[in-house]
């Protein structure tokens, strides 16, 4: 049976070898998602831990793309099962949890995402059950609807990679270079040797297992080519408010040089 949420579609694409696309949202309004999918974004990173936005917007966000072929993904606030279980029942495709700094932080984020006896997620789903005739059928697939994706951030994360890529039940990481580089007292520094030898250990490591492997950056096209080739499958690649901007930016400039000739 296909879930509501494309997460199926979004896990083929990873398995057949294929370049998985989408962006960050961040605004309120849920035509934004909408206008995502209708671009044929793969999936979308609604995210809670930076962005302005309310878990009721989240919910027009995930809603947005059904019937579309996008994948809602949720980046959580933080580590927590009471803040992570709403965000679950909102029937996302995947539920990315930041700061995950050792295998206990990723064994808890896992836990919080699955129901006993797999883990510790209280029951009480509503959209999760769409399509479901049973509660039964519905716990037969619980597990494969929801993604737990581990966010790679912090060199402490980088120093236990090992042992958090080895936690049962995780479905995938991403990476965010940013807070990585931060880690290391060197915010924004991403051509240095450190900061490239941590993100090289989590890349190589990611690679000899069977997790997925994302990174939310800017739309950097000779970096996606580079980490496309080092084994990212999934590419959060900017936000709407940067591609509005872009947008704005570029029409402004060039309609500018035309006065200007």
């Amino acid at each position: 049976m296909t879930s509501i949420s494309n997460v199926e579609r979004f896990k083929q694409k990873i398995q057949d070898g294929q370049i998985v696309v989408g962006t960050s949202v961040q605004v309120t309004d849920p035509f934004v998602s909408e206008l995502a999918a209708e671009a044929d974004n793969d999936f979308t990173w609604i995210e809670m831990e930076h962005a302005y936005i309310t878990i009721e917007h989240a919910l027009g966000h995930v809603m947005a793309v059904r019937g579309s072929r996008t994948a809602p993904l949720i980046r959580v606030p933080y580590n927590d099962p009471n803040v992570i279980k709403p965000y679950a029942d909102l029937a996302p495709a995947g539920i990315i949890v930041p700061m995950i700094k050792s295998a206990e932080d990723a064994r808890q984020a896992v836990q919080a995402c699955r129901y006993p006896p797999h883990g510790i997620r209280g029951f009480g789903p509503v959209r999760n059950m769409f399509g479901k005739q049973s509660m039964a059928e519905y716990l037969e697939v619980a597990q494969d609807e929801l993604m737990v994706i581990a966010h790679i951030e912090t060199i402490e994360a980088v120093r236990e990679i090992d042992e958090i890529l080895a936690t049962p039940g995780l479905d995938g990481i991403s990476l965010g270079r940013n807070d990585l580089s931060g880690s290391l007292n060197k915010l924004g520094q991403h051509s240095d040797p450190e900061v490239l030898e941590a993100i090289d250990t989590v890349l190589t490591k990611a690679r000899q297992t069977d997790l997925s492997v994302g990174a939310s950056i800017g739309y950097e096209p000779e970096l996606v080519k580079d980490w496309w080739k080092r084994g990212v499958q999934w590419f959060a690649l900017g936000d709407d408010l940067a591609h509005m901007f872009d947008g704005f930016s570029k029409v402004v400039q060039e309609t500018r040089e035309i006065g200007r000739g």
